[in-house]
């Protein structure tokens, strides 16, 4: 079968799945009554939300990964995929807040000693220490030491505009998806979210590995595709980005962006 006919019979078949789903798989509003029910215009298919078992996690948008003197850009990475999500996803974050949805942040950052990084013949070993030299000290861009990927330092800040605010929650994680040996499935449990509105870094990394953990746990995870950047394969005639996008609308969610979700908030009546 042609490649590109599969991926189109895939997606039409998943539509028409998601369209004849009985009528008790979408959550009546919350009993509370703090929430409302929403209709987020996504591919594969629209996806009614209810405001109050709803989360916005940020993965990973520390300075690490999107400032200039971080870990990627030491390392000669372009950061521009990243940075160009920052504006949309303080945007996300703002209606978010507004709406009195949770938010949730998941930060990339390891021990001191790096005790948590896994074993040294192990991948992530690999990655982090012998390619990404973690645990480095250097000098931050404010001239304060600090060292690459280690926590309660400039590097594992969150990128200043956006920061986390007195009612958000900080998750630390140590391996690419948010799930593994976190709290995190606990405190979306403590908050009663079952929908999960994805924004990050990077994603087809962290944010996939985490979306996927998701859908394993019988979320409904929705990305919001300006909200991210992947500079793996950036600049590929199909890049690393657009192949997660394909697979989390194909397999594994839903995708969408920040102009749906935000308008979706600002709707005036529930729909």
């Amino acid at each position: 079968m042609n490649r590109r006919k599969f991926v189109a019979d895939s997606v039409a078949a998943f539509a028409t799945a998601s369209s004849i789903l009985p009528s008790s798989f979408s959550d009546a509003p919350s009993a509370s009554g703090l929430g409302r029910m929403l209709t987020l215009d996504a591919k594969p298919t629209p996806i009614s939300v209810d405001t109050a078992k709803t989360a916005v996690l940020v993965v990973d948008m520390q300075n690490d990964f999107g400032s200039k003197g971080g870990m990627f850009d030491r390392a000669g990475i372009d950061i521009s995929v990243i940075q160009r999500a920052v504006a949309p996803t303080a945007r996300v974050l703002a209606a978010a807040r507004k709406a009195g949805i949770k938010i949730v942040y998941l930060k990339m950052a390891l021990q001191p000693d790096l005790s948590d990084m896994g074993l040294r013949d192990s991948p992530n070993w690999r990655v982090h220490q012998q390619i990404m030299r973690v645990g480095t000290t250097v000098r931050a861009p404010n001239g304060a030491e600090s060292r690459i990927l280690v926590r309660d330092t400039w590097n594992t800040d969150i990128v200043n505009e956006l920061k986390p605010e007195g009612a958000d929650t900080v998750i630390y994680k140590n391996r690419f998806s948010g799930f593994y040996q976190t709290e995190l499935d606990t405190k979306l449990k403590g908050l009663g979210a079952r929908y999960l509105i994805f924004t990050g870094c990077t994603t087809s990394v962290c944010v996939e590995s985490t979306i996927r953990d998701a859908m394993f746990r019988d979320y409904s995870p929705v990305l919001l595709a300006d909200c991210t950047g992947e500079p793996v394969g950036y600049g590929l005639p199909r890049s690393n980005h657009e192949a997660t996008l394909l697979l989390i609308q194909i397999m594994l969610g839903w995708v969408s962006s920040s102009e749906e979700f935000i308008k979706a908030l600002e709707s005036p009546t529930p729909v």
